[in-house]
């Protein structure tokens, strides 16, 4: 999940409890905001989560929490994920972190360096989450270190209307046919491009995501040695992105308010889409009706993002922090998350429940999302490794693929200076 505070789904959830809610930028060590000591568990504590995106944990949602429990929750959202990271690791261990934190799966590997400075999940939680997700949670002494929140299984979100324009299929399973390889999806963003002058999906940075989320090892592997470099998936992977995506993209990357505004707009016909995604569509595009999900994605599946929440072990508030965490992620609140804001659960009997498998989305035109998440989950068949490095190696070929789109150098420039800043890394 990478983005700023999002102001229209921000409007989205009605401020009914202001008192417990404030503007990011609150920390555990801003009085009150990070925690009474006096607090505890069973009442009269005030704690801090922080997160970043839209993880779906509305006013209501939070409001409900503090119903049950009297702990109070001041929610602070940072604009970026990479925000996020830099506030997390600049505080970790030294005070003025949340009671609870969100941490983002690109950054989580490196996070886990440190696992002895947030507080073990209680052993009676074991086995809420999928196999994988627990499994990256758990530290070289057994203990798991973090609450899963979501996953992040892919499909191709698309505006009907737009794909009717330029004569292409508007019915889901037909739209689903279009996209079985990156040729195929290449093919048809070329065709849509040259029919309508106007840019076939958002992004080119995000089907980087989407090659990258395919290989099993893109910049590091487990045993530490660094493939950055050398991986000829990694140069792949780069060339494809320059020379078949930035042709048919409307921006190099997400985030920017002309990519949220571009949503409503009608600047782009299609979106590599995560169920987190369709959260911020719905957000920031609130009026448009064409928006609908096809249960595809090129070459089968992908997983882009998924957090986790963890709590840090200098907190004043651990044992209601814990309880909050334990309530957040527990398979109930996660689908009460997802429809809000289309986050899909990572808990097992979440993804049993008719209440997530039978969910049809209004907004998308009665798309069953849940149905479609769990079966682009399905489809996945690599889980990428994501080293304790994985952001920086990745964040700076993004900038070079940036730097291609915007014209300021030619492909070859753009990746010799990609090899030379992550030499220093």
């Amino acid at each position: 999940m990478k983005t700023r505070a999002l102001r229209r789904t921000a409007l989205l959830a009605a401020v009914a409890t202001t008192s417990a809610l404030v503007l990011a930028g609150c920390t555990a060590g801003d009085g009150d905001a990070g925690g009474n000591a006096d607090g505890d568990a069973s009442g009269g504590a005030t704690l801090t989560l922080a997160t970043f995106n839209d993880m779906g944990y509305s006013d209501e949602l939070l409001a409900e929490f503090t119903e049950e429990t009297g702990i109070e929750v001041v929610h602070n959202k940072a604009a970026t994920s990479n925000d996020a990271r830099a506030n997390f690791f600049q505080k970790l261990g030294k005070g003025g972190l949340g009671d609870v934190e969100a941490v983002e799966v690109d950054w989580f590997t490196e996070m886990m360096q440190y696992s002895d400075l947030v507080v073990p999940v209680p052993d009676d939680l074991k086995g809420r989450w999928l196999d994988w997700k627990e499994a990256a949670a758990t530290d070289a002494a057994g203990n798991l270190v973090a609450y899963g929140t979501d996953a992040g299984p892919q499909a191709v979100c698309y505006r009907q209307d737009l794909f009717e324009a330029a004569g292409l299929p508007t019915d889901r399973e037909a739209v689903a046919e279009l996209f079985p390889t990156w040729d195929a999806f290449f093919q048809v963003g070329a065709d849509y491009v040259a029919k309508t002058g106007t840019p076939f999906i958002d992004s080119a940075n995000s089907v980087l995501q989407g090659l990258v989320n395919q290989l099993e090892f893109a910049y590091e592997e487990p045993d530490g040695t660094i493939i950055a470099a050398d991986n000829p998936e990694i140069r792949a992977a780069y060339d494809t992105v320059i020379d078949q995506a930035v042709p048919i993209a409307a921006y190099p990357g997400q985030w920017s308010e002309d990519w949220y505004a571009s949503m409503a707009g009608g600047e782009f016909a299609a979106m590599l889409c995560p169920p987190w995604m369709q959260g911020i569509i719905a957000g920031e595009a609130p009026d448009v009706t064409g928006w609908d999900v096809a249960n595809a994605f090129p070459e089968g599946g992908g997983n882009w993002g998924g957090s986790y929440l963890v709590v840090p072990a200098d907190g004043d508030n651990i044992e209601a922090a814990q309880q909050l965490a334990d309530w957040l992620t527990s398979p109930e609140t996660q689908i009460k998350a997802f429809v809000n804001a289309g986050t899909l659960p990572s808990q097992v009997d979440a993804q049993d429940s008719p209440d997530l498998t039978g969910f049809v989305n209004e907004y998308f035109n009665d798309a069953p999302t849940g149905q479609i998440g769990i079966d682009r989950a399905n489809a996945i068949t690599v889980s990428t490794y994501k080293g304790q490095d994985y952001f920086k190696y990745h964040d700076a070929l993004q900038n070079a693929i940036t730097r291609v789109f915007d014209g300021l150098d030619d492909k070859e420039t753009a990746w010799q200076t990609w090899l030379t800043e992550i030499s220093g890394f």
